[in-house]
């Protein structure tokens, strides 16, 4: 779904990414194989994961040829996050049946 343009003052700023946005999705993956491999997680399971990881990280907004400052998460730190959103999700549920 192509997403439409944001402008402020006629500046279009909708191409300011948030770059943790993307090391999440492709942290989730190797960390739900390795340690949630017993679990079906479904379309909005992974949905819930996703949000939630992000809620719970700084974020990394970042302009295409701008100067990012060191500050960069490890993917220590963001596993553990995705940990807890993972465990979030599984006490809490949002889907009908289980």
């Amino acid at each position: 779904m192509q997403q439409e343009p944001v402008y402020i003052h006629n500046v279009d700023v909708s191409k300011i990414v948030n770059r943790n946005e993307k090391r999440v999705a492709e942290l989730i993956p190797q960390l739900l194989n390795d340690y949630y491999q017993d679990f079906i997680f479904e379309d909005l399971d992974i949905q819930d994961i996703y949000a939630l990881t992000l809620n719970l990280i700084p974020a990394g907004y970042a302009q295409s040829g701008s100067i990012v400052l060191s500050n960069r998460l490890s993917d220590f730190e963001i596993n553990s996050k995705i940990r807890i959103a993972v465990e979030r999700v599984l006490e809490n549920p949002t889907r009908a049946s289980r």
